[in-house]
């Protein structure tokens, strides 16, 4: 029975959304802000500012707030022959080596001659995340709907997830026909079946692409963008429109209007799979998915058995709990704890795909008694994780139930890029109780009282602490004044943590609670 695949966008004037989605499940979801635009693929003529062989690392000025990380083993063979664009000198390297998508580099490399100063030809990779840069590597790559062409490069390269051998080997003979002087090429999983009209064409624009970047990092200084890579939405259905995808639906005409003549040009066998729709009710409410994201945001997410999943965030890593939720009999405790498990399982792959989180995660699973169901939900684990585009790897389970994944993490995840820090609790989700605040406020006028000299103060309160000072006819707030025999006073402010409190000088207007803090 086929899977009923279908994308759903959904663009308002503040971002764009878009869901994907399996018989009506939600499987990923992407958000698109203008205030933060997707930089991976990004190329960019960039200064070394630094050099630090001691973490095998460089450091690109690409003109944004921090810089680029560059690490040695994202360096590569190609750097020389790139740099040659900058140097203006001929490259002539076009011997073909076949290898597969998705190979990783070389885990031993040598120290690559670069110095301070030095113009770099680099492209994105990773994100900003936190107070760190970008990631960068100088194996520039440009991928288009069925190839990804690599300048410089010796491989020709076929996606794992084509599978027939016969289909691999039409691929890798026609890939060699029509590869570049130069390049290298890796065929993508939607080349499968694709004609060599449709593949010239995909690659014909990209070296066109390719030709003007190398002409602008000839004639620019650095830092400078010489390449900007397609959107989110463009990017996705480059990548994620696929034969098997059964219906685009988008709700913006303009948008509409935009993807289907790229996809005209790209696929048109498959362009009367976009349709336009504006209903009065939000396309995502349409189709069930705004209460899967709602879900999809929750630190709980609930298990069809009646077992639930804790996701949480700390600095180093991400901790999953997986809790039964029901009481089970003590002979039935294995097979229900494997039930629940497995549900677990799936569902934890299902929302790292979704929240697209990344880095480390441990995963506290119910314990199990036999080996073999503990190999089964490793078995499991690793199943579902074929279907996820990043980089995973995963450890069996250990005695204490504890399996641990490390997945490639390449941009913000969804909760990042849809939420903000909240300026009050700082991410911590705890404010601090009004009855320590209070007992900071005495403190401070305490020391105050000792060593201040003015006797008429202004103190500035969230509300909520305003309304608990005043309580009752003989209220803390009276009783601090008459102690302290001081003139305050009390002004409300929306706009002051509620775990805090400012106090200001009547007679100069100066803020003074650090001061005496």
């Amino acid at each position: 029975m086929s899977i009923n695949k279908e994308i759903i966008i959904n663009s308002s004037t503040t971002q764009t959304r878009v869901a994907i989605t399996e018989d009506g499940k939600l499987v990923d979801f992407f958000v698109e802000n203008p205030e933060k635009r997707r930089t991976v693929g990004d190329i960019y003529l960039g200064r070394i500012a630094r050099v630090l062989p001691g973490i095998k690392a460089a450091f690109i000025n690409i003109g944004q707030k921090h810089d680029a990380f560059l690490h040695f083993s994202d360096i590569g063979t190609r750097l020389e022959p790139l740099q040659g664009i900058l140097n203006e000198e001929d490259n002539d390297d076009t011997d073909d080596m076949d290898e597969e998508e998705n190979n990783s580099e070389p885990t031993h490399f040598e120290v690559p001659k670069l110095h301070k100063g030095q113009e770099i030809l680099v492209q994105i990779i990773k994100e900003p995340v936190g107070n760190k840069g970008v990631r960068v590597t100088s194996s520039v790559s440009l991928p288009g709907r069925f190839c990804v062409l690599l300048p410089y490069d010796r491989k020709v390269g076929i996606s794992k997830k084509i599978t027939d051998y016969k289909e691999r080997r039409r691929l890798r003979k026609l890939a060699r026909s029509i590869i570049p002087r130069n390049c290298g090429l890796i065929i993508r999983t939607a080349a499968m079946d694709q004609s060599e009209e449709d593949m010239t064409n995909d690659l014909t624009y990209l070296v066109k692409t390719w030709e003007k970047i190398q002409s602008t990092a000839k004639n620019k200084k650095p830092p400078m963008l010489v390449y900007e890579d397609l959107s989110t939405t463009s990017s996705v259905i480059r990548d994620f429109f696929t034969p098997d995808i059964n219906k685009v639906f988008v709700d913006d005409k303009k948008l509409f209007k935009e993807l289907r003549s790229y996809v005209k040009v790209m696929q048109p066998n498959l362009i009367d799979r976009f349709e336009y729709l504006r209903d009065d009710e939000p396309i995502f409410e349409t189709f069930g998915i705004e209460k899967q994201i709602k879900t999809m945001m929750a630190r709980k997410v609930p298990l069809p058995s009646g077992g639930h999943i804790i996701i949480d965030h700390t600095e180093a890593m991400y901790v999953i709990d997986v809790n039964s939720g029901r009481y089970a009999a003590k002979k039935d405790q294995e097979l229900n704890s494997l039930k629940t498990d497995l549900e677990a399982a799936r569902e934890i792959v299902r929302q790292l795909r979704l929240r697209d989180i990344g880095g480390l995660l441990v995963v506290d699973f119910i314990d199990l008694e036999d080996d073999k169901n503990r190999k089964k939900i490793y078995d499991e684990l690793k199943k579902e994780f074929k279907r996820d585009r990043a980089k995973v790897a995963l450890l069996p389970m250990t005695d204490f139930g504890i399996i641990q994944i490390t997945r490639q993490r390449v941009r913000e995840n969804i909760i990042q890029s849809m939420y903000e820090e909240c300026p009050y609790c700082v991410g911590t989700g705890l404010l601090t109780k009004k009855s320590n605040v209070m007992h900071d406020l005495e403190e401070w006028l305490q020391r105050y009282n000792v060593q201040g000299d003015e006797k008429k103060l202004i103190l500035r309160v969230h509300p909520d602490l305003a309304n608990t000072l005043t309580k009752g006819m003989f209220s803390t707030f009276f009783k601090l004044k008459w102690k302290y025999s001081l003139k305050i006073k009390m002004e409300e402010d929306n706009k002051v943590n509620p775990s805090t409190f400012q106090i200001v000088s009547v007679e100069s207007g100066k803020d003074l609670t650090k001061k005496y803090g």
